[in-house]
């Protein structure tokens, strides 16, 4: 077969599709608005474009995401034209739709068939928005705005033949009748190589000095791409001050940027022009001594050969969220036999039931977080239970060779065999 993939930051979510597809022996492109410099990865042709124009300014604000969108979508669909000029007749499209790109691939290659990515479809109540009521819309036509977002969205299920989610809740988020097109399947997350490691360390460049953790220090991981409300860092940080006093030898590692990732950034006219990570920090130092704040470590964005060693090292870990799209961290966390208390809230009941491969907490008690991880602190017996139960539910449900991988390719042969 012939399969073109579209990504605007290629591969994403299809870094392991795209190539074992290679290996099948298929014909695979990916155009991606991404600059790069080789033609090829991993066997995929690269076919690399931009768009001629940027959003107009003004415009009225309710719309801007749409037009961004088209933007990109008339983009993708210029240099699709010029893909088919050149001869290349796709069998199946496989896209991400969450930018836009897609939109207009039917009208390049009518008889393609088209599977999309669907990761999230927006609603103005039940999910993340006014999940969190200390984050309040500030403005009254909010859900307005979140219906034309999803113009996107329903604009794809007219010219999709079929959908593939990675969890059953992000699936159950779109409306039927495209929900029944949609196969629910992980991307897969490699339970061989991440898996626990009981002589791993690890050196820290700290204010003090340098220091070196291993297995048998005490230590309290929390992972986001950015450190911002939506995954629950406001919640974490408010858990520090009682957890720091109770366990006065455990150190806390941070990771993750001080921008925004999926919420809005820190309104102006409340905090200035400070930044989620120095206003919640700012928050609870007062009630936090120097010493105990030195045992604090932001660690910022990490490269990934450090970060698996710093989820094998980790003695609890704490994954929160508000009801959005569960983060690959949690599921490396899981593989890595970690111990793993979580926020209570839609995403995680999937992969964390209560006792059994992880501890569930209220998202917005700060006090119950820091007594459920003080709780396994103290106790190695139940992390040893929790965090085994864990990585085997994570080998069971999502290793990438054994169960996400075969499973994609399935899909991806469905899609020809559609009618």
């Amino acid at each position: 077969m012939k399969i073109l993939f579209i990504h605007q930051n290629f591969p994403g979510q299809f870094k392991h599709l795209a190539p074992a597809l290679v290996q099948q022996g298929h014909v695979v492109l990916a155009m991606t608005m991404q600059k790069v410099q080789a033609s090829y990865w991993q066997g995929v042709q690269l076919v690399p474009y931009t768009a001629s124009r940027g959003s107009t300014p003004q415009v009225h604000p309710w719309v801007v995401d749409f037009e961004t969108k088209t933007i990109r979508a008339e983009a993708c669909f210029r240099a699709a034209l010029q893909l088919k000029a050149q001869g290349f007749m796709p069998d199946v499209i496989i896209a991400h739709p969450g930018w836009g790109e897609s939109l207009f691939l039917k009208e390049v290659w009518p008889q393609a068939r088209l599977g999309i990515y669907c990761e999230f479809f927006y609603h103005p109540q039940g999910a993340d928005v006014g999940f969190d009521p200390e984050f309040p819309a500030t403005d009254t036509g909010d859900a307005c705005r979140l219906r034309l977002k999803n113009l996107n969205n329903l604009l794809h299920f007219e010219v999709a033949d079929a959908g593939i989610s990675p969890t059953q809740w992000q699936a159950s988020t779109f409306p039927q009748p495209f929900r029944s097109k949609i196969t629910v399947v992980h991307d897969g997350i490699d339970t061989v190589t991440i898996a626990p490691n009981p002589q791993v360390a690890l050196t820290l460049n700290t204010a003090a000095g340098v220091i070196t953790l291993t297995r048998q220090d005490e230590v309290v991981t929390f992972v986001n791409r950015n450190l911002e409300p939506y995954r629950g860092y406001h919640t974490f940080m408010r858990a520090l001050p009682e957890l720091l006093q109770r366990r006065p030898q455990a150190r806390v590692l941070m990771v993750g940027g001080d921008d925004v990732s999926y919420g809005a950034k820190p309104d102006p006219q409340r905090y200035g022009a400070a930044k989620w990570k120095d206003i919640f920090a700012a928050e609870v130092r007062p009630r936090i001594s120097d010493a105990d704040w030195s045992r604090v470590h932001f660690l910022g964005h990490v490269p990934y050969q450090h970060f698996i060693p710093l989820l094998q090292l980790s003695t609890v870990h704490v994954y929160l969220t508000y009801p959005f799209v569960l983060s690959w961290s949690l599921l490396e966390a899981m593989s890595t036999g970690c111990a793993i208390v979580a926020s209570n809230t839609q995403p995680l009941h999937e992969a964390i039931m209560q006792n059994q491969t992880g501890r569930l907490v209220d998202f917005f008690d700060p006090a119950a977080l820091a007594n459920e991880v003080c709780s396994l602190l103290t106790d190695p017996i139940t992390r040893q239970h929790l965090g085994a139960n864990a990585r085997s539910f994570a080998q069971q449900h999502y290793d990438l060779q054994t169960v996400c991988l075969p499973r994609q390719l399935d899909w991806v042969q469905s899609l020809v065999l559609k009618k």
